[in-house]
């Protein structure tokens, strides 16, 4: 009996130990099969390494039903998880509009007006100032604060003259501060609530127009001062380019030994060989450096997304510019009115007539305000002729008489086997040209009489900005930290 007993309690500690280690078993067995039951449920298939699950394994239905309730209640409960998150996550929806108490006003001018740096406003949406301070009107508005608003757009106005004039010779500044200035005209005309300028809109951006205030007598302020932002930057463009304009349009030679002879009025004059060389030298590199500072101009005006109508202004202004420095400089050199110089700078030109197609400004007056120093150089290479006296003057439909005649009359051979030209040709070109001019009055850029020889460097188009309504939603922008506005309130 008492063998009896031994041999059964070893037994069942065995037993015992088997059960356990099948339980260990189960349990890990469920854990893989649950991994990749899900992955199978994914779309994914068994790694090669677990292949052998399959034929050496066989699974209970109570154990597969065990496994999947399992599954789905973990299912559940991320999904439960996932809805608690969206709940506690939803974002906030806001108005468009900027909180600030009165005392930050001097912060908000100095932060966003007189210390942003062009590099950090290129980082972010174009026109981001405008919109800020923008903003910042409607929640005057918002709460009917007419002092606020008067103060505020006073500053804003004070604070943009002020950085231009600190900054005057900083083209990028002067540059963000011109489209900036132009985008909050724009805004204001975009929310002001009259329907000529909400054709564009969005339902929402009509929703946020302006309801207390009619601010536009302040519009026709800042149309001002934009004016006054885009003369200050013809300015300095015009100052930067004026020493490359003779060098690149008139002395480079592109042409090899077009220009190796000397006019022959002008070979008794002593000169250093060295001299030549070395402004020979200098007149190569000309033309590229002028080429380099007007992609530089483009550049700018793009990063800081200036209105695509003022750019065409912009370079039809500065063309009329380098014409005018060129033709007066040719006017008055003797050595440059020859037919081999006629043909080098009429090669020059046609580099900036590219430069304009390729940046498709060249139907937008541009390449109009070229044309006296154009027509300058075809009639130095033109045939002198009695029989050529009528199409000389058709050629020459934007110089002036006084300027056609100068030309003729220090017209001067490169070499013997080509005459002056003869003073009876010059007075039978007069005598035409005084019968267009009583038909029509001759004009440059829409200033000169038929008396004018110079081109005056100081001429101006008038400069329009026409309304350009923005896509960008305001209750979309946030105000980066890198402008150090913590203090205005989001709404």
């Amino acid at each position: 009996m008492q063998h009896e007993i031994t041999r059964l309690t070893s037994e069942n500690l065995d037993l015992r130990e088997s059960i356990d280690k099948q339980t260990d078993q189960i349990r890990k067995l469920k854990k893989l099969l649950k991994v990749y039951a899900k992955k199978l449920k994914d779309g994914e298939g068994l790694p090669e390494k677990w292949q052998w699950v399959r034929p050496s394994m066989s699974v209970s239905s109570e154990l597969a039903a065990e496994i999947a309730a399992e599954l789905e209640g973990e299912e559940n409960a991320a999904a439960s998880g996932d809805a608690i998150a969206t709940v506690i996550h939803r974002e906030r929806s806001y108005m468009g509009m900027l909180e600030y108490k009165k005392e930050d006003e001097g912060a908000l001018i100095k932060n966003l007006i007189l210390d942003l740096k062009p590099k950090i406003s290129t980082g972010h949406i174009p026109g981001l100032p405008a919109y800020i301070l923008f903003m910042c009107v409607r929640h005057t508005d918002y709460v009917n604060d007419d002092e606020k608003v008067k103060s505020l757009l006073t500053s804003t106005i004070n604070g943009i003259k002020k950085v231009v004039k600190r900054h005057s010779d900083d083209l990028e500044r002067i540059t963000m501060w011109l489209a900036n200035t132009c985008r909050l005209l724009h805004t204001l005309k975009q929310y002001s609530g009259e329907k000529q300028f909400q054709a564009e809109n969005t339902s929402k951006q009509t929703e946020q127009s302006l309801r207390n205030f009619d601010l536009s007598e302040y519009r026709q302020v800042f149309s001002d001062l934009a004016v006054w932002n885009y003369q200050a930057l013809m300015k300095l463009m015009e100052e930067l380019i004026q020493n490359s304009i003779v060098p690149a349009i008139l002395e480079h030679e592109a042409i090899a030994g077009l220009t190796a002879s000397k006019p022959s009025g002008l070979r008794g004059r002593a000169s250093s060989n060295a001299k030549e060389m070395e402004d020979g030298k200098d007149s190569q590199i000309s033309l590229d450096a002028l080429m380099r500072v007007l992609n530089s101009y483009m550049r700018i005006v793009k990063q800081h997304a200036v209105d695509p109508e003022l750019v065409k202004q912009i370079f039809r202004q500065l063309f009329y510019y380098l014409c005018a420095g060129a033709l007066n400089n040719l006017l008055l050199r003797k050595d440059m009115c020859n037919w081999s110089k006629g043909m080098q700078i009429r090669y020059n030109l046609s580099h900036l007539e590219q430069w304009l197609r390729d940046n498709s400004l060249h139907e937008f007056g541009a390449q109009a305000a070229l044309e006296p120093i154009i027509q300058a150089s075809q009639l130095l290479q033109a045939r002198k002729t009695d029989s050529d006296v009528e199409s000389i003057c058709d050629m020459c439909s934007k110089l002036t008489t006084a300027q056609i005649v100068k030309i003729l009359n220090i017209y001067t051979p490169v070499d013997e086997f080509e005459e002056r030209v003869p003073i009876a040709f010059i007075r039978k070109i007069q005598a035409r040209l005084k019968t267009r001019d009583s038909q029509q009055v001759s004009s440059t850029a829409g200033t000169a009489s038929s008396t004018t020889l110079l081109l005056d460097t100081k001429y101006s188009y008038p400069v329009t900005f026409p309304f350009n309504p923005s896509s960008v939603a305001l209750e979309t922008i946030s105000v980066p930290d890198q402008l150090h506005l913590g203090f205005l309130v989001r709404h």
